[in-house]
């Protein structure tokens, strides 16, 4: 595998948000009500009340999340941790999606998307996140140890699917902080160096030890017995830096306007013909990369119909 160094912000490529409960009854709807505790993080997270029947409204939402047991908690530093827990075999996802998930309160679901580190064919679930001090929930989360249990949303969703790119040559994935996540799976997915013959995974932070995961993406992937001979040849992974001394330093979106991304990696600037771009990450570099993409030409994908290049629109602050 070639693996190249740079720098880049790492914001959460989360916000957090309400679990909105589908088909129920007119009059619970109604009733129901989503009420936002105060976050000092950089999302809102959320959970569900109602005045009138807790209990039924309850009940309902909470039919709407499978219950798993942690198994592992990773402290990666003190603003970042990971954990992984079991899985339902009735949770199927696709590699790049999100799904709510949190914890059970007073009852009620306190939840926010997050971003399946582990992929479809795993016989467990992984999750990456930062720590929020005093947000409701990543206060509660940072916490967990094996054993706790936790809940899951049964519909996983999201943009960040390889059907929702134009078949083309690189696929690049740009990430910061936290949003790394999705592209832990899509880098094990078996279908993405069928569709690529290159496969460049940038993650930028601001600090060296905020570079979660690469021990396993330059010492464990290129060992794996199922995908380890495309990551040797196909994968390239740059991860950048912007407030301390490293290998490679730089905002993505000036290391990619510079040019001095490519030239790293030795590869020609991004063209329609041939690149594909995922964006996961802090809103200010997916707005900047968006801006720059839309500038050369690039068209945004989505469900309905592909593109050069998709974000993941239920992360982005507006």
């Amino acid at each position: 595998m070639r693996r190249a160094h740079s720098r880049e912000g790492g914001l959460p490529h989360l916000r957090a948000r309400a679990f909105s409960p589908q088909r129920q009854k007119s009059a619970l709807n109604r009733r129901a009500r989503v009420h936002k505790t105060p976050s000092n993080g950089p999302a809102d997270e959320a959970e569900i009340r109602d005045p009138v029947n807790s209990t039924a409204v309850g009940n309902t939402i909470m039919s709407a999340f499978l219950h798993e047991t942690v198994l592992d908690v990773h402290h990666w530093t003190d603003t970042l941790f990971s954990f992984t827990a079991t899985r339902s075999p009735s949770f199927r996802f696709e590699n790049g999606q999100f799904a709510m998930i949190g914890l059970e309160v007073e009852g009620r679901p306190l939840v926010r998307a997050y971003s399946m580190v582990s992929t479809n064919y795993d016989e467990k679930l992984e999750f990456f996140s930062i720590k929020v001090p005093d947000g409701p929930l990543t206060s509660r989360l940072q916490h967990i140890k094996e054993g706790d249990r936790i809940l899951v949303g049964k519909k996983p969703t999201g943009t960040l699917m390889l059907d929702n790119l134009l078949p083309g040559r690189t696929l690049y994935l740009l990430s910061t902080g936290t949003g790394l996540a999705p592209f832990m799976s899509i880098i094990r997915s078996p279908d993405t160096y069928e569709r690529f013959e290159k496969v460049v995974l940038v993650h930028g932070c601001r600090h060296v030890n905020e570079l979660a995961y690469g021990e396993r993406i330059t010492q464990e992937l290129p060992g794996d017995e199922y995908i380890g001979d495309a990551v040797r040849e196909r994968l390239v992974y740059y991860p950048t830096v912007t407030r301390e001394p490293y290998q490679n330093r730089g905002r993505i979106t000036d290391l990619i306007s510079s040019g001095k991304l490519f030239s790293d990696i030795g590869t020609a600037p991004l063209v329609t013909e041939a690149d594909r771009v995922m964006l996961c990450g802090s809103p200010q570099m997916i707005a900047d990369m968006r801006a720059y993409l839309v500038g050369q030409k690039f068209d945004e994908g989505s469900s309905s119909e592909p593109g050069h290049f998709v974000i993941e629109k239920a992360f982005v602050e507006k």
